[in-house]
């Protein structure tokens, strides 16, 4: 196969995000492409809101909106020339876009096209690995041709350290966060966001459950994933019928969170929120090295470094709020254990497939896909009916007949440990593979902290002990990282738990 360079990624004159047009309660922006021959198309990205949430006049509004509006360009800096963004920017949010920018092309250079990827066609294979300063092709352009009498004028806005916004999908990781923030009496604001995509049938039965036993659920409506569909449309390296094809991942996007995250933006500063919750846990934060670039394995937004950069940023704006997981010390097993064990009345309505459908009137998981095998075995493994949150019969043994045969997305140890007790419950076929995962790992079940992962000072101090209480209630003890041992610590009563918060309410 011929040899190609970066560069051969280089398919766009231009994106163009802008002007922001402002509504009380909506938001939007044209992403406008320009082919190299100058052919354009464009699309809108729109952000509708329940409840006013914007002062059209006012620079904090339009600003704010500017910033919202930019996020899913993030995903395109390796494929075009230059990047012009049409709103009003102050030179935070610029450093901060720029910044993310680069981070965001270089690993989708690494995951997306140097990696496999059955969406590629062959104009995208077949580019040889290069280590660079810079991945980011654009230049990265900042305009402002509807807003150029306005000044962003700093202020410092009010945010309540009791009111945790919690950015919701359906999944066992914000169901939990919610349990715990319900039972710790703190205020739970669940916000979700429906990017009018298969997404949004995942979180259907939480959001209309949420509906009837939580006054403070919001929900966000926008059409992000359309925008990545006819994204994909442009690029010549895409494959066209890219919809058809089933993977358990998108064709190109890796900066995905924050298009959902800033979408609460708005409803967190209404409400003075001083803390967003996100659903992270121990196993999301990857640092590696391919041919000596470094690199987050496409999890950089699902990181403790992505809560700090955001929080960073929240607080170099005066919004301040607090980004953080409360999750980050538990297994995927663990975080399962205690929503299953603890709060069975939100398990039922979890759905963590990508590709659900409604039966009627409500929804269901297909199944089939790596997430549904995952769940089945680990409700399995804990001696729990996977048929509470929508499960046949069928469903569950073809999830533990494909067990046997193919592994699930958890780092080795804690895959090895699910596996360990799926044998020992006599419940997956004993074969080549299956003998060799199966092993028991005592701190897959254990709270874990160390430097990297899931550090002490990751939630505010208020937080730790209630929600570490509960916690141990189901994990069997807590362990902390010294070198390359793992040590037994009495988290309750230890001093690491003192550490103070990075980020002040």
């Amino acid at each position: 196969m011929e040899e190609k360079s970066i560069k051969t990624l280089v398919v766009f004159e231009s994106l163009q995000v802008g002007p922001v047009h402002i509504k009380y309660n909506s938001i939007r922006a044209p992403y406008t492409i320009t082919q190299k021959d100058k052919r354009q198309s464009s699309s809108t990205l729109i952000y509708t809101f329940k409840e006013n949430v914007f002062s059209p006049g006012d620079a904090f509004s339009q600003n704010l909106a500017s910033v919202i509006l930019a996020q899913l360009a993030l995903n395109y800096g390796l494929f075009c020339e230059k990047i012009i963004f049409d709103g009003l920017f102050d030179a935070a949010d610029q450093r901060f876009i720029i910044d993310m920018m680069e981070n965001t092309s270089r690993e989708i250079y690494i995951k997306k096209i140097l990696g496999d990827n059955p969406f590629l066609t062959d104009i995208a294979k077949g580019i040889m690995p290069e280590k660079r300063k810079d991945y980011t092709a654009a230049s990265v352009i900042f305009i402002n041709t509807l807003y150029s009498s306005s000044v962003i004028r700093r202020k410092t806005l009010e945010g309540d350290p009791n009111r945790h916004v919690i950015l919701s999908s359906g999944g066992k990781d914000s169901l939990l966060t919610y349990g715990i923030i319900k039972e710790i009496e703190k205020d739970p604001y669940p916000v979700f966001i429906n990017e009018s995509g298969r997404h949004w049938f995942t979180a259907l039965n939480t959001y209309r459950y949420f509906q009837k036993i939580e006054k403070n659920t919001c929900r966000v409506w926008c059409n992000s994933d359309r925008i990545f569909s006819w994204m994909n449309t442009q690029m010549p390296f895409i494959r066209q019928d890219f919809r058809n094809i089933r993977a358990d991942d998108y064709p190109i996007r890796l900066w995905t969170v924050a298009i959902f995250l800033f979408g609460a933006i708005p409803l967190a500063i209404k409400r003075h929120a001083g803390r967003l919750i996100i659903g992270d846990e121990y196993d999301s934060t990857q640092k590696c090295s391919f041919m000596g670039i470094q690199h987050y394995n496409g999890y950089f937004d699902q990181s403790p470094y992505f809560d700090k950069t955001m929080s960073r940023y929240f607080y170099k704006k005066g919004w301040n709020i607090s980004q953080f997981s409360l999750i980050r010390p538990l297994s995927e097993l663990l975080i399962m254990k205690v929503l299953v064990k603890r709060y069975p009345e939100l398990q039922q309505h979890q759905i963590s497939c990508h590709a659900a459908h409604q039966k009627d009137g409500r929804f269901y998981p297909c199944g089939y896909c790596e997430k549904c095998r995952r769940i089945v075995g680990m409700m399995k493994a804990l001696d729990e009916n996977p048929e509470r949150c929508g499960y046949t019969e069928e469903q569950i043994a073809f999830c533990l007949k494909s067990l046997a045969n193919a592994s699930v997305k958890q780092i080795g140890p804690d895959a090895a440990h699910l596996y360990y007790l799926l044998m020992e419950r006599g419940l997956l076929q004993k074969n080549k593979m299956t003998s060799q995962m199966a092993k028991h790992h005592y701190n897959t079940v254990k709270l874990r902290f160390d430097n990297f992962r899931s550090s002490f000072d990751d939630i505010p101090e208020d937080l730790r002990k209630p929600v570490y209480s509960i916690f141990l209630n189901y994990a069997e003890g807590a362990v902390v990282k010294r070198g390359n041992d793992w040590d037994p610590v009495d988290i309750l009563n230890s001093e690491l738990i003192k550490m103070p918060f990075p980020f002040k309410d």
